[in-house]
């Protein structure tokens, strides 16, 4: 069952999987190669193997293609390795992600009120 992301329970969540994927690095030595450039090329690469996964779909099947539980494990798979990347780069720039998303979330409400946007794709700022 899916988690609902307002619960307490989502920020500690969130602080023990920076640990463990902190712990994972740590007890390879791989410490010395996840400068920040390294990690970010590390992580195109796996939103490029996501976007892998929709590439030549139609917009209006993607939802449906992944229904299918193997093709949904696989993009967890793929989605994992993302966020396992994006934890680690936050970690190693000392960037609190959680406090960042909330912040940023706080100045989306505030840029694209609701009143002013409902039912439209806001324009690159």
């Amino acid at each position: 069952m899916d988690r609902d992301p307002q619960t307490p329970t989502a920020e500690p969540e969130l602080a023990e999987l920076t640990r463990l994927v902190r712990e994972f690095s740590a007890e390879r030595d791989w410490e010395q190669f996840h400068d920040p450039k390294s990690l970010i090329l590390a992580l195109m690469g796996e939103v490029g193997e996501l976007a892998e996964l929709f590439q030549w779909i139609p917009a209006d099947g993607a939802v449906s293609r992944f229904a299918d539980p193997a093709r949904r494990q696989r993009a967890g798979e793929e989605i994992a390795d993302v966020l396992v990347y994006l934890l680690r780069l936050a970690d190693v720039l000392g960037v609190d992600i959680a406090g960042a998303t909330r912040a940023k979330l706080a100045d989306s409400h505030r840029r694209f009120a609701v009143d002013q946007v409902l039912g439209t794709a806001p324009e690159k700022a």
